[in-house]
């Protein structure tokens, strides 16, 4: 159980639990999750938030909503020192804003029990305040969900935290973003408009580390879940991101900037111990309409800064990173998208003469192409999604459908499955064959 400022989400659920039982069927119609995504999403449809009034008291109340949710999922495979469970959650969600003028506050907490790790959580999604100290500025301050750049599910500028264990488990995808303890602001000006993102507690990606899913692990040259799992130790520095964004016409255009370390530990100390190295990054996007659909591209230069050299094989080496997309309605209610991924590994030559094991280090280009197949039917009550990463350096892959159907407004069930596989064990989606699973997902939205 996480202590500190989590016991907010436990007052929270308690005053939500006390909303919905006032509320009883007459309450609020079904209220789904809107976190800030930035990326298409297969379940769109039925998570868009609906507030009439959030800002509307109840019997000199706030307006609470949320969504109590089951979830279950099974690898197909035995894994040594895994259960073939990877998803039992139990979850209940209260979320509600308070308006005064031109500042409000925002929360969104779970109180989660996870049956594959046998714990009892309560997490603090969501906990800001929002004012505007002049006319064009804006500032959120506190714990909060940030995103920025095009890419679907490929992420280059955006460094905020990301949750790997939740996707590849089958929760939500909003849950793919996690919240970082921050403060933002936001100038408008004629230009250009700026976005400021100071975080004063690294929060690293919640990445493969051996709880639920087995990995490649290079010491041990094979696929494994440690008897003991132990994430690496988090720095407490600080980071800093920057946006500068514009839109001409009716094209996006930003600039990016980051300062702070590589959102997993992909470094290794003296010790042999992992870690998160130093990093700075800079980058630029544009999105724009074309022909019947929206095209967007981007790029990144990831600047190592513990190792600019490249001959340090226990440092990542520095990375230019490209990314093209199409999406475009092909016919009524199928919609398709797709990307091109490209990374390039600077001095990949120093990386392979000083590496201990050379045969599996990573090309110098690292190529993935996706594919998103998205249907709607039944006036918009039944999702059908697919989406495909392919990679044809490392030539593996990774397989995601699913399939989600609203009911009303309050019920909704989602099935799918995650499916991986690939020629190589310890290439990315190659390493994660054996946790290939199905999921499925009971919300009920209150």
């Amino acid at each position: 159980m996480r202590t500190g400022p989590e016991i907010v989400v436990v007052l929270g659920l308690l005053l939500a639990a006390g909303h919905a039982g006032a509320a009883g069927s007459g309450g609020d119609a079904w209220q789904g999750e809107a976190e800030e995504s930035g990326n298409s999403d297969p379940f769109a449809g039925f998570d868009d938030e609906d507030w009439d009034d959030p800002w509307a008291a109840r019997g000199g109340g706030l307006s609470w909503s949320g969504f109590v949710e089951g979830g279950l999922g099974a690898r197909w495979n035995s894994v040594d020192n895994l259960d073939r469970l990877t998803l039992g959650d139990v979850r209940v969600r209260a979320e509600t804003r308070y308006d005064h003028g031109a500042f409000r506050v925002d929360f969104k907490g779970d109180l989660l029990w996870d049956e594959v790790v046998e714990d009892l959580d309560a997490q603090l999604r969501e906990l800001a305040a929002s004012f505007s100290p002049a006319s064009n500025v804006d500032m959120k301050l506190g714990r909060q969900v940030l995103t920025w750049g095009t890419g679907d599910l490929l992420f280059l500028n955006d460094l905020f935290p990301k949750d790997f264990i939740s996707f590849f488990a089958g929760r939500d995808e909003d849950y793919l973003k996690s919240p970082s303890d921050t403060a933002r602001v936001s100038g408008f000006t004629g230009p250009v408009n700026i976005d400021l993102a100071y975080t004063p507690r690294f929060t690293p990606d919640d990445y493969l580390y051996g709880e639920r899913f087995a990995f490649w692990n290079p010491a041990l040259g094979e696929v494994a879940a440690p008897a003991r799992p132990r994430r690496a130790e988090e720095p407490t520095n600080g980071e800093l991101a920057l946006r500068l964004f514009r839109t001409v016409g009716a094209t996006e255009y930003a600039i990016y900037g980051y300062r702070g370390r590589w959102k997993q530990p992909v470094g290794v100390d003296d010790a042999g111990m992992p870690r998160f190295p130093r990093l700075q990054s800079w980058g630029a996007s544009m999105r724009m309409p074309l022909h019947k659909g929206l095209f967007n591209t981007e790029a990144a230069y990831y600047d190592s800064r513990d190792d600019r050299s490249g001959d340090d094989p226990r440092t990542p080496n520095s990375e230019f990173r490209l990314l093209a997309g199409y999406e475009q309605e092909l016919v009524r209610n199928l919609t398709a998208g797709t990307q091109l991924y490209a990374e390039r590994i600077m001095h990949h030559d120093r990386l392979v003469a000083n590496s201990i094991d050379p045969d599996r280090e990573r090309d110098r280009w690292r190529t993935v192409t996706t594919l998103r197949l998205t249907y709607r039917a039944l006036q918009d009550t039944l999702t059908s999604s697919l989406f495909v990463f392919v990679s044809p350096s490392d030539e593996d892959f990774y397989l995601r459908p699913s399939i989600a159907w609203r009911r009303d407004d309050h019920w909704l069930l989602a099935a799918g499955l995650n499916l991986f596989g690939g020629s190589d064990e310890h290439t990315f989606f190659g390493q994660l064959e054996d946790n290939s699973n199905g999921w499925l997902r009971l919300r009920y939205n209150y």
